[in-house]
């Protein structure tokens, strides 16, 4: 099996547009969660805060007329995929068979909204004739490949909140196994909306704290739900040979891809975290690591009461005694969560430290839940030596995805 590289980032993160941006606001934890009643009508909603990504001009990445008639989540990831490829400085149109593989966790879900109210309030002829074409869940990985002349393997993954982490995931297992020699992959979301902050409210998934510093506090005492986020993060992932071919430079290496299912319940873990230990298990295993080679772990961490005790219980199931010896954070205290671009703009914070040399905090951690009680980084991020970083993300369905990462 081959080894994978990847050679370029692209992130559009709330912390800013580009890579650059998002690695700076991780060095200064700062939180970019904020009060979104001026751009949202969230009357009858309890939850208040949110995490949009601002002062992102889709036409500096691509032509109006495509911005026009896309959705923000694939114009979110065509943004990620152009950062990407030019930090790679892979020349697609002399290699056009790369791969692609993009995750999301809902799609462009605004159209079908838009389009409804047309439909109801004019009539048929107000359906845009775009409709379909914005709104299926593939839209985004197969303009991905029309943007850039793609024409290896392209395919949408949707698995909730672990959509991006699954197609980084499954784009190493293409490359690994020879299908193609690179390849385009991450997960893209965009659905702060009213009906799906509405949907989410009524589940009592979102925090209704309404002080933005506090309201995403993963795995803190007073935690008492997710912050809703938008954004995306698109990875080049090379293999070895491709990349020594072609003079690039590697910026990390994948080597560890892990994946189950809880087989539990369609929106709670198990408690004991079997699922979550499962996907952990196989990337280490896969990787030909072990839990003493772990310098790091970004959590999924998404400030539920559920889900941060089940994954503590999980990682010390795994990790033994260990587990506390390994900073654990949650970069979901400063961007919130992210749906299905969480996965993959999370694989971009692991990545940080094994460039950077610090730890993302937990920025929003004040006081201890007994139940979880690991390192979780509070306040500022940490100086540390990271030569391997693991990287979570837990989907409603019980669908679990876990990357590691090795320093290049």
């Amino acid at each position: 099996m081959r080894r994978v590289f990847v050679t370029g980032i692209g992130v559009i993160s709330p912390l800013g547009i580009g890579t650059d941006a998002f690695f700076q606001g991780l060095r200064e934890a700062r939180i970019a969660i904020r009060r979104v009643e001026d751009v949202l009508d969230l009357e009858g909603i309890r939850s208040k805060v949110g995490a949009p990504v601002v002062d992102f001009e889709p036409r500096d990445f691509i032509s109006p007329k495509k911005a026009r008639r896309l959705g923000r989540a694939t114009q979110f990831a065509l943004a990620a995929a152009h950062l990407a490829l030019r930090e790679a400085r892979l020349d697609v149109a002399r290699d056009p068979s790369g791969g692609v593989i993009m995750g999301t966790g809902i799609g462009p879900v605004e159209a079908m909204i838009d389009n409804l109210h047309a439909l109801e309030g004019r009539g048929p002829e107000r359906v845009s004739p775009f409709f379909v074409p914005t709104m299926m869940p593939n839209a985004t990985a197969a303009e991905v490949g029309i943007e850039f002349g793609l024409r290896g393997p392209n395919t949408g993954v949707v698995t909730a909140c672990a959509s991006g982490g699954h197609a980084i995931g499954l784009a190493w297992h293409w490359i690994r196994a020879g299908v193609v020699d690179w390849a385009l992959a991450g997960g893209t979301e965009a659905v702060m909306l009213r009906l799906v902050y509405a949907g989410f409210d009524r589940m009592g998934a979102l925090s209704r704290c309404p002080d933005p510093e506090r309201a995403s506090r993963p795995f803190d005492a007073n935690r008492d739900g997710f912050v809703m986020g938008e954004g995306a993060c698109v990875l080049v992932l090379e293999s070895e040979e491709h990349l020594r071919a072609r003079g690039g430079e590697a910026l990390a290496e994948l080597v560890g891809f892990g994946a189950s299912c809880d087989a539990y319940h369609i929106t709670a873990p198990p408690e004991d975290g079997a699922g979550a230990r499962r996907a952990m298990e196989m990337a280490l295993r896969s990787a030909g690591l072990s839990t003493e080679d772990v310098d790091y772990i970004n959590a999924h961490g998404t400030s539920t009461v559920l889900n941060d005790v089940v994954e503590t219980r999980a990682i010390k199931s795994l990790f033994g005694a260990r587990a506390y010896e390994i900073p654990v954070s949650s970069t979901k205290s400063q961007i919130g969560h992210l749906l299905g671009a969480a996965g993959a703009v999370e694989a971009a914070a692991a990545i940080f430290p094994l460039l950077e040399g610090l730890v993302p905090a937990t920025v929003t951690w004040r006081d201890r839940d007994p139940e979880c009680d690991l390192d979780y980084v509070p306040g500022r991020p940490r100086p540390a030596t990271v030569r391997v970083s693991l990287s979570n993300s837990f989907g409603f369905g019980g669908q679990n995805a876990c990357l590691l990462f090795r320093a290049a």
